[in-house]
């Protein structure tokens, strides 16, 4: 699947390597096509410049390719592709967007890939509003009294926004068996199909099913949100990010 993950920091690395490494073709994008940290993580891949710049037919399809091909290539071999561009470039012909962007300038990224960019297509949220202007642990930044998740899917009408992947450090998004024992995921989102075609990656990272909670439409991202105060005291506490939330439920539920 062609697959656009904006953003260049450690989050977005971290979540590109993983889908190159499962057969994806990765294009990562950044403010400016030049950007170091991008071009120095497609030449580790084996990528270049402009890896989708010139696919702009997948923008009209995307919506219907992205659920049909992620069975397919979800799981596939080794032999997916990196390149880099700016934000644009990388979403313009992409099936599926990953936002690994901060939450605070998120809505700013996406408008700069414009609304043609973004019709039809999965829109994966991973982000926090995160502001660290008085030091940590952060505040956490809620638009509107909402979700950050909320304000892109409002920005964006025609995109398919799910929430998921940004209550745990990005190790475990990729590696969840660096936890031992049952922990979650949580899924939101308004578009049911978009929601499984996003739960068949999480499935090929190695989250079994059972693990994957749905909790309901895209407002539920708000929830999921909130959690991170409580994350941020607890990363203080361990020193390590390499914990996650579990939800255990009693007998029968």
């Amino acid at each position: 699947m062609k697959i656009a993950v904006l953003g260049t920091g450690e989050v977005g690395r971290r979540l590109a390597t993983k889908l190159v490494s499962l057969g994806h073709e990765v294009t990562m994008g950044s403010r400016t096509a030049d950007n170091p940290e991008a071009a120095k993580w497609a030449e580790e891949h084996g990528g270049g410049t402009g890896g989708g710049a010139s696919g702009g037919s997948a923008s009209g399809s995307a919506s219907g390719s992205a659920s049909g091909s992620a069975s397919g290539s979800a799981s596939g071999s080794a032999s997916g592709s990196a390149a880099h561009g700016t934000f644009a470039d990388a979403a313009a012909p992409a099936e599926l967007v990953v936002n690994a962007t901060g939450g605070l300038v998120s809505l700013a990224v996406l408008e700069s890939v414009g609304a043609d960019g973004l019709r039809g297509k999965v829109l994966v949220d991973v982000s926090n509003g995160l502001d660290f202007s008085e030091g940590f642990p952060p505040k956490v930044v809620t638009p509107d009294g909402g979700s950050v998740a909320e304000q892109l899917q409002r920005a964006f009408p025609e995109a398919r926004v799910v929430k998921t992947l940004n209550t745990m450090t990005n190790t475990v998004m990729v590696e969840p068996g660096r936890v031992p024992g049952h922990h979650n995921v949580f899924l939101s989102g308004d578009d049911e199909d978009a929601k499984a075609v996003v739960a068949e990656l999480l499935g090929s990272f190695g989250w079994a099913s059972d693990r994957i909670i749905d909790l309901g439409d895209l407002s539920s991202a708000r929830a999921t949100e909130q959690l991170l105060p409580l994350w941020l005291r607890l990363y203080g506490k361990f020193g390590t990010g390499d914990f996650n939330f579990a939800v255990v439920t009693a007998p029968g539920v």
